[in-house]
């Protein structure tokens, strides 16, 4: 059965107005671990994930006012930069890594594909003030945001004080975030016996399995860990993943293993965004890992597939598609903005 985390009704009560607070259920999928995000500090409510949501969609939080956190994480390719092999910021500026899809944020215990950020709040930081992805200062949009009667009337609703701070203005945005959970594909279907694997899909499944579930684990088909997939280095970008975070040459060409759920929507794939079909990417696992001294140990041991293994295997992992999360309004584009 699912669980639940908390649900209350608050009402706050000023020398001049009356505000409704609702903290919202968070759902916790049936078999699913428990979430590793401390809701304790950041309890949803519905007008927090609200104002998050305005916030992702607005540009006001770049330095040119034209890139949003949504010009990258679009909401119809699994919040993911689709067909972009390379994020693209502030003054049409190429930025040196692959947008990964945002979802089920409250089980991951670090961000980015280096995992250079290990809390959901300050995860925001980044990009927001990377000069090529939006290339703004905080001080100076929670400046921008504190001159908006628009968000100083939003913020009072939310935090019952119109002073808008760098903490609220993070604390907004995870709220927004943490509620991009993906469980409703056809494999969560089949696991809730409401619906059964097509024999090819079944047979993929095994495939996989066999094959991949070390590092892509069920239920949210990753494990959070940092490995070496054999891929030849990129000359031009010379990523050396984690090591750039941690300085240890046994993170050398490691990087986060991203979630393959909403695979089919979220290419081009891996960390620089070199394979745009699926094709390729079972391709290298099956015929081109490059030998490192820092290679995955799972990945060790040849994998030989056939044609038609390639093909139950990518016919298994459409059935990681979410389209109630991809296609959900409550993802999408606020028209609050249209207004504003």
């Amino acid at each position: 059965m699912k669980k639940y985390i908390f649900i209350t009704v608050i009402i706050f009560i000023t020398l001049t107005s009356w505000v409704l607070i609702e903290e919202v259920y968070f759902i916790v999928p049936e078999n699913w671990p428990q979430p590793v995000y401390d809701f304790k500090q950041n309890k949803l409510t519905k007008e927090k994930i609200e104002l998050g949501r305005i916030l992702f969609y607005d540009p006001i939080l770049s330095k040119n006012n034209k890139i949003s956190c949504a010009s990258c994480h679009s909401s119809f390719g699994a919040f993911a930069h689709v067909d972009h092999a390379l994020s693209h910021g502030i003054y049409d500026s190429i930025g040196t890594r692959n947008v990964p899809g945002l979802m089920n944020l409250a089980w991951q215990p670090a961000f980015r594909w280096d995992g250079g950020i290990d809390n959901l709040d300050e995860f925001s930081i980044m990009p927001l003030t990377h000069p090529k992805e939006m290339g703004e200062q905080m001080n100076s949009i929670v400046s921008k945001l504190n001159q908006s009667a628009f968000y100083k009337s939003l913020f009072f609703q939310s935090y019952q004080d119109s002073v808008i701070s760098k903490e609220k203005l993070l604390k907004s945005l995870s709220q927004f975030l943490l509620t991009l959970v993906s469980y409703n594909a056809k494999y969560d279907s089949v696991m809730r016996k409401q619906a059964s694997f097509t024999k090819q899909e079944s047979n993929g499944y095994q495939i996989f399995k066999a094959n991949c579930n070390v590092c892509h684990q069920e239920p949210l088909f990753t494990n959070f860990s940092f490995q070496n997939n054999g891929l030849p280095m990129d000359s031009t970008l010379n990523d050396y993943g984690r090591f750039l975070v941690t300085q240890n040459t046994v993170d050398s060409f490691l990087f986060k293993v991203p979630t393959l759920r909403n695979i089919e929507y979220t290419f081009p794939y891996m960390h620089d965004g070199r394979f745009k079909k699926l094709s390729e990417v079972i391709k290298h696992y099956n015929s081109g890992i490059i030998s490192y001294s820092t290679l995955s140990s799972s990945l060790q041991k040849k994998i030989s597939l056939t044609t038609n293994d390639k093909i139950d295997l990518i016919a298994f992992l459409m059935t990681l598609s979410d389209r109630t999360f991809v296609f959900n309004p409550d993802f999408q584009f606020p028209k609050q903005l249209l207004t504003n």
